[in-house]
């Protein structure tokens, strides 16, 4: 168990890096740890490295596992598969997919272009933006492993059933015509070299890297600024864990928002250690990847306003259900 704390601590925390930070900040800027600047400082400049560092490792390893699994060969898989399993391994391929919500959409025309059920596409767009591999990752490297692992429970959980109630609707007929017109190839599947595997995973994390960068220095500003500008007692005040209201006005607060988890991690970790209940906490991030207007907006173009409506009921509700379990049981995992 000491040898996992030490790895774990070192290895995702990365205590070894806030340690230089708060070198770089005492003795080469002179600030006061203590202090508003000096605390600021340390968490943006802290949080920034780590977050690019393990982004950049867990990508290249899930985009070279992922490179064995072309959208064709996935397709073939869960064409194979029939009911409750069908949706479990289509919210299960979503968790390997390191997608935003806008991404995740032209797989999810191409899944359900080629004949897959809607459950199952469904299941795998609920999963794709608010559950993948990284974040699990992330998550542990900011709470601990029992927050990250529930996490990713619940977010499958929420896909599967998602997904589940969307098929029993019968709502096919809402999904617009070239959707289910759009013919997907049947090619064999390209025999790639080691080599080709590696330069891809290389391109995803360029390409990943481009995409979020600025979301993740927006998100590590605003957690420096609620770590050490904002008052406690007016966050507490406002979405403090005692509040009942606190879960679904931070759910509403999330939908106009657009940003991966990487940019809303450092605000989770800044707000919880400010008073504010993991669940809201968990809530509000679940909103921003899941239900962001961006991508609700993109989704219209594919499907008609009675799906759209029920697939943004569905989530809404099972996210502020999460974030009152979560606020309820926070001191089992915490």
């Amino acid at each position: 168990m000491e040898i996992f704390k030490w790895l774990n601590d070192q290895l995702l925390r990365m205590d070894w890096l806030s340690a230089l930070v708060r070198l770089l900040v005492e003795d080469v800027f002179g600030l006061d740890m203590a202090g508003r600047v000096g605390g600021s400082l340390h968490f943006f400049i802290y949080d920034t490295i780590k977050i690019f560092i393990l982004l950049s490792v867990l990508i290249f390893t899930i985009s070279w596992v992922q490179s064995h699994f072309p959208p064709e060969r996935t397709r073939r898989i869960l064409g194979g598969t029939h009911g409750l399993r069908a949706n479990v391994m289509g919210a299960l391929l979503g968790t390997v997919t390191p997608f935003c919500s806008c991404s995740s959409i032209p797989l999810f025309i191409g899944f359900t272009g080629s004949g897959l059920p809607l459950a199952v596409t469904f299941s795998f767009l609920i999963s794709s933006p608010l559950v993948d591999l990284a974040s699990v990752i992330l998550l542990a490297s900011i709470f601990n492993w029992s927050i990250a692992i529930a996490y990713v429970l619940v977010g499958i959980v929420l896909a599967v059933l998602g997904g589940t109630l969307i098929g029993r609707a019968k709502m096919e007929r809402h999904v617009e015509a070239f959707v289910t017109q759009h013919k997907v190839l049947d090619l064999p599947q390209e025999q790639l070299t080691l080599r080709d595997r590696l330069t891809y995973a290389r391109e995803q994390v360029a390409e990943i890297i481009r995409r979020v960068w600025l979301y993740i220095l927006i998100g590590v500003g605003i957690g420096a600024a609620i770590h050490n500008w904002i008052p406690e007692e007016l966050i507490t005040a406002v979405i403090g864990r005692d509040n009942w209201w606190a879960v679904p006005l931070a759910t509403l607060v999330g939908v106009p928002m657009y940003a991966d988890i990487f940019g809303t991690l450092p605000i989770a970790e800044a707000l919880v250690a400010r008073g504010v209940g993991l669940g809201t906490v968990l809530a509000f991030m679940m909103a921003v990847t899941a239900l962001s207007l961006p991508s609700l907006i993109m989704l219209k173009k594919v499907v008609r306003a009675p799906l759209l409506a029920l697939f943004f009921a569905i989530l809404l509700a099972g996210i502020t259900l999460i974030g009152y379990l979560f606020n309820a049981f926070a001191h089992l995992l915490i």
